[in-house]
C-alpha cells in the first residue's frame, strides 16, 4: 500500500466498499474534495483527517502514513491500549502468552 495520504485514503475507501459520496457526506463536505484529498492535490486539516480516520474506522496514523501497520478493528486498538495500562507482571503474562501463540503458529505454518 502507498504511504502517501491520497493513496491510503483511496486504498482504504475502496476496500470498505464505501463511495465517494457516503464518505464526504459522512464528514459534512463534498465528493469532489474527498477526489482532491486521494489524488493529493490538497492536504486535509488535522480536523478533517481525524474524521476521515473516524469515519473510515482507522487509525489517523494510519492515514498520516505514520505506521504501515492497519490496525483494522478499533476493538483490538483498545485492547493494546488497556494492555499498555496494566502492571509490568501482567503486561509480561499477556506478552508471554501471545509469543507462545505465535510461536505455534509459525511452527504450524513450517509444517503445512
Amino acid at each position: 500500500m502507498s504511504t502517501t495520504f491520497g493513496n491510503r485514503l483511496k486504498n482504504i475507501r475502496t476496500e470498505k466498499n464505501i463511495k465517494r459520496e457516503d464518505l464526504a457526506s459522512m464528514i459534512g463536505t463534498s465528493s469532489a474534495i474527498i477526489g482532491r484529498y486521494e489524488r493529493n492535490e490538497r492536504t486535509p486539516s488535522i480536523d478533517i483527517a481525524k474524521n476521515l480516520a473516524q469515519a473510515l474506522n482507522v487509525s489517523l496514523d494510519f492515514l498520516a502514513g505514520d505506521t504501515s501497520v492497519l490496525v483494522k478493528d478499533k476493538e483490538v486498538l483498545q485492547r493494546i491500549e488497556d494492555i499498555s495500562n496494566l502492571s509490568e507482571e501482567k503486561k509480561k503474562y499477556i506478552f508471554d502468552f501471545i509469543d507462545m501463540c505465535l510461536r505455534d503458529d509459525k511452527t504450524q505454518q513450517a509444517y503445512k
